[in-house]
């Protein structure tokens, strides 16, 4: 039988997957990516690409302009609407997230709307450019074994049938929601298996006359006949229709091609346009958040870890981050500068991001069926039909019917979610001040510097180019940033840690040293390698080279007690 030996083995080339191996690609890492589906994701799947994760993107050397490229524009991607059919009457309408210039002061890269089956090839492109070989498609993980030394996974190519054998010193599993590799390891998912299950059915058509003077993303089709779901991947080419399903009653195979294409002209208002159905699937949504992120040299990553609710868009995204979170670690003990409690500190950090997550993306689903609600929607197409005219014709059902659907605001306005998390404990040092608390914590982004935030974006100069603080922070190393007068800190500095002062190595011509980051001229900030703050000092230090030696040691081993390892 052959066998492969590899450092890190990734099971999965979705977003996750793949992102994992470009990292590890540019910190040396040599890996190899086994994916069962023969090639990129073809049908549109998840389309929200939020802030933080363009800035992974970005931090990775992946292409910005093919990203901006393929992403929709926010012109035709920056509301929701309530219809009654598509091209039928508005009856309510909500701005979605923030995609404007506005949020240029928070972020270098605004959310945009960004499809997954595009996203894919975009990311296999920027691996296979950073010098690794591309993701092997249609070759399945089946089992593995593991000892102290590293993991022996047993692979088929489904092409030839061949079996083969890896052996690697790390193995993560970004093999999806139903993960074979969790399973092996009998780690349990926690939180309900099964909310909802729906009909994904993905058509092409251009429906840009339908859509008229209200372009936007996602259209909730109220229908008496049962609310469904109208997502634009490409208003003028490419559609997804959802319609809710009950396995225990209906029968996948009633979902043939002609009932399909019947169920999505029923949610047009011209029920005559040209259209192709490209793809039949189905879905269960569900929210859950798995009991462990670690298994000795195994790691749960994206979906295998977690699965949401797609009401928020945080799937793919969480993933990329867990991905971001994970590989500067795996370099720093692979490379012998950290402890083995270091792989520890991804649990800790990275599974309640998904517990709030998760938590959030139920409570954003939960809170659309206030709209039915106020229509009058019940089981019962008649009554449905009644109750929706008599809501619609009456100034106090309308009132009713506005007040649902701005409620579901927060739904689509999430940058404080996004960009706002931060980790409490982990490989971090605290420096016992409190987390500031927005009113709405979902909405509301507060940059901070506070031990465990993501380093907070501001625009400076250096050589004569505007680039974001964020690119202050290289991938291989920590990264020290001191003020104008933090000449101590900057003498501190030894191996493994790159030093930047405000005003001799970057002009901060906006002030974002005091006034964003919060720091004093003496002051100075440790940032970890996925650009998170690990140490804070806002003032000079008697003692600098020993805070920073201390600071340095207790990120690099920190004491978690978690378990698992």
């Amino acid at each position: 039988m052959k066998a492969i030996e590899i450092p890190v083995l990734i099971v999965g080339a979705g977003p996750t997957g793949v992102t994992a191996g470009l990292l590890l690609q540019r910190l040396g890492i040599a890996q190899r990516i086994v994916e069962r589906r023969p090639g990129p994701q073809r049908a549109p799947a998840a389309h929200c690409v939020n802030a933080r994760t363009f800035e992974v993107f970005r931090q990775a050397g992946i292409d910005m302009n093919a990203v901006d490229a393929a992403a929709t524009n926010p012109a035709d991607a920056g509301f929701v609407h309530w219809v009654t059919k598509l091209g039928g009457e508005v009856i309510g309408s909500l701005p979605y997230e923030r995609q404007g210039d506005e949020v240029l002061e928070l972020t270098p890269t605004p959310l945009r709307n960004l499809s997954q089956h595009r996203l894919e090839p975009i990311l296999v492109d920027a691996l296979v450019d950073a010098g690794a070989a591309a993701p092997f498609y249609s070759h399945q993980w089946e089992s593995a074994t593991q000892d102290t030394d590293g993991v022996v996974s047993h692979l088929r190519d489904l092409d030839t049938g061949e079996a083969y054998e890896v052996r690697s010193r790390y193995l993560l599993a970004a093999d999806g929601a139903g993960s074979p590799i969790r399973k092996w390891l009998g780690i349990q998912p926690v939180g309900p298996d099964r909310i909802q299950s729906f009909v994904m059915i993905h058509f092409e058509a251009n429906l840009r006359e339908a859509v008229g003077q209200c372009p936007g993303v996602l259209y909730w089709i109220c229908d008496p006949e049962g609310m469904s779901t109208l997502v634009a991947h490409d208003i003028d080419r490419e559609w997804v229709y959802m319609h809710p399903w009950n396995p225990e009653r209906e029968p996948r195979e009633l979902y043939d091609e002609s009932t399909c294409e019947r169920l999505v002209r029923r949610c047009l208002a011209r029920a005559d346009v040209a259209l192709q159905i490209r793809s039949i699937s189905t879905w269960t949504m569900t929210a859950q958040v798995a009991e462990r992120y670690r298994d000795r040299r195994v790691f749960l990553l994206g979906d295998s870890a977690h699965r949401f609710p797609p009401t928020g868009g945080l799937g793919l995204n969480t993933g990329v981050q867990d991905a971001h979170n994970l590989v500067w670690k795996i370099a720093a003990v692979d490379g012998g500068r950290a402890g083995d409690a270091l792989l520890d500190s991804y649990e800790n950090e990275r599974r309640p991001v998904a517990q709030n997550n998760a938590e959030q993306s139920m409570r954003n689903a939960f809170r659309l069926f206030e709209v039915t609600e106020a229509l009058g929607l019940s089981d019962d197409p008649e009554v449905s039909r009644t109750n929706m005219a008599a809501a619609l014709s009456d100034a106090a059902g309308r009132q009713r019917l506005n007040a649902a659907i701005a409620n579901q605001a927060e739904h689509f306005d999430m940058l404080g979610l996004q960009l706002g998390f931060a980790y409490e404990t982990g490989a971090l040092v605290a420096d016992g001040s409190s987390p500031i608390l927005p009113s709405n914590p979902v909405r509301e982004f507060v940059p901070s510097t506070r031990p465990g935030a993501r380093l907070p974006h501001g625009w400076v100069r250096r050589g004569g180019a505007r680039i974001s603080t964020l690119d202050l922070i290289e991938l291989d190393t920590f990264t020290l940033l001191t003020g104008p007068r933090g000449n101590e800190w900057v003498e501190a500095v030894s191996d493994g840690i790159r030093c930047v002062q405000i005003g001799r190595d970057v002009e901060d011509v906006d002030g974002w040293w005091t006034k964003v980051a919060d720091m004093s001229a003496g002051g100075a900030l440790l940032v970890r390698p996925d650009q998170h703050v690990a140490f804070r000092s806002r003032d000079a230090s008697n003692d600098a080279r020993g805070a920073l030696e201390r600071a340095l040691a207790a990120v690099m081993n920190p004491h978690l007690g978690v378990s698992g390892s």
